[in-house]
């Protein structure tokens, strides 16, 4: 058999039970025979996987690690423990198409450093999900045009393997906040590529409240991140300026709202909780660069899995049935 194209990182905090969905959405991939999973988990033993559904891919890697500390470290562990040339992030509340696995793997023979996908609402009912998928990923809606980009959407995205090695240490430092990474590698010279054939969609937090502290840590953890190598004169600029960050940010997104192709869809009446959401983060970043991130990285993952308990009923049930209209 021939060499895997592409390494996808799958992390769970417990067990295979928690990312069950996102495997099967990875098993009905049309290039499922050239992918390799990379299981992260705190133990081989308690992660209990699924045999049959490994078995239908070219190989899977199991790598035992405290995924509770860290994402970004269970992510770089996954990295290293792959083989492919290619590494792409899967979350357990976002859902790959059919095409996605092929479709990145095809625009990776671009020479380029990353190649990021269409994002999809998986909950468009209620206008919490809209307000945190246009936050954290206004560029990539689908539709988007596919091209050059300067960013990539977080914790969804493909990298060249050996690309990322190049950071040895830093590279989980430079995984806390992928904006940060993206940074790096344009500075290098690298081509950040959107490739809208590869298509996932996304499951958000649809709870009101729930948004709080899912807003307030983000943020924190992307100015921590952001200011690691900064003066203290650089911060304490960006500290004074940071009642203007919500607006500034929210006029970038009604930008990008108003592109062609995306205006009907969206409902406008978003914008208020949009505001909302955007001064909580704002909040967190002002904290992060004064105060570093302290435990947000702990708390977000501790609410990035199991994502039906910040989802309305309606939301969870959808969650829960995904697999049923998706069968593998």
């Amino acid at each position: 058999m021939s060499d895997p194209q592409l390494a996808v990182i799958v992390i769970t905090p417990d067990n295979y039970q928690t990312v069950r969905q996102t495997m099967r959405h990875l098993r009905a991939q049309t290039a499922r025979e050239q992918l390799e999973i990379v299981l992260v988990c705190p133990s081989r033993a308690q992660l209990a996987p699924d045999e049959e559904t490994l078995r239908q891919f070219q190989g899977h890697r199991i790598v035992e690690f405290d995924v509770a500390c860290s994402t970004a470290a269970a992510r770089s562990a996954g990295v290293r423990a792959a083989t492919a040339p290619v590494v792409a992030f899967a979350e357990e509340h976002s859902f790959p198409q059919p095409g996605w696995a092929a479709a990145l793997i095809a625009a990776h023979r671009q020479p380029c450093a990353g190649v990021g996908p269409a994002i999809g609402n998986a909950n468009p009912r209620t206008l919490t999900s809209w307000a945190n998928l246009i936050i954290e990923y206004a560029p990539w809606l689908d539709p988007v045009p596919g091209g050059p980009v300067e960013h990539l959407p977080g914790h969804n995205s493909s990298y060249k393997r050996a690309g990322l090695l190049e950071y040895g240490d830093q590279l989980e430092a430079m995984l806390d906040a992928e904006s940060v990474l993206h940074w790096d590698l344009r500075a290098r010279g690298q081509q950040l590529l959107i490739e809208p054939a590869a298509k996932t969609s996304h499951f958000n937090f649809s709870r009101p409240l729930s948004s709080i502290p899912l807003r307030f840590n983000g943020g924190r953890l992307f100015a921590a991140a952001r200011c690691r190598q900064w003066p203290w004169s650089r911060r304490l600029l960006y500290i004074v300026a940071s009642p203007l960050i919500p607006l500034v940010r929210l006029a970038k997104l009604i930008r990008e709202m108003a592109r062609p192709g995306r205006a009907a869809r969206l409902p406008w009446r978003v914008l208020p909780l949009m505001l909302t959401g955007l001064i909580i983060d704002g909040c967190g970043e002002l904290v992060g660069y004064l105060c570093g991130p302290g435990d947000a990285m702990r708390k977000l993952t501790d609410m990035e899995f199991h994502r039906p308990r910040f989802l309305t009923t309606a939301d969870r049930r959808a969650f829960e049935g995904v697999s049923a209209a998706n069968p593998a």
